[in-house]
């Protein structure tokens, strides 16, 4: 039986967590007022996100996420997404990985949806 990885969710704002592993940026903007060295990142895995309309119309409107979720998991089988979801995943398999938007509800955005993308296929 494969163990789950130990993906998490954060705001890139936000200090480090300890134990929380690889830092991955999963926004496709750079994060405003934020300066790489300050962002501590180990990756910028921008192809991932969702696409700018996918974005645009879900507008962070909680009554949306339902939706939103769906949408942009259909979106994650593109090549290009798929393949950079492939990457995560890969890094999943070498330790702790914590998931990085500039979204200020994280539990509501692509990152969540993301986290839960991940470690579903590893059960």
């Amino acid at each position: 039986m494969e163990t789950v990885p130990d993906v998490r969710v954060a705001r890139v704002y936000e200090q480090p967590e300890t134990g929380g592993g690889a830092r991955v940026l999963v926004d496709r903007i750079w994060p405003r007022g934020l300066s790489k060295e300050a962002a501590g990142l180990d990756e910028w895995c921008k192809d991932v996100a969702p696409s700018t309309e996918l974005r645009h119309w879900y507008g962070h409107e909680p009554e949306r996420f339902p939706e939103f979720t769906a949408r942009y998991r259909a979106e994650l089988a593109d090549p290009g997404r798929a393949a950079a979801l492939d990457h995560l995943a890969g890094l999943c398999g070498r330790g702790p990985v914590t998931l990085l938007t500039a979204t200020k509800e994280a539990g509501l955005s692509h990152a969540a949806v993301l986290a839960l993308v991940l470690t579903d296929t590893a059960a």
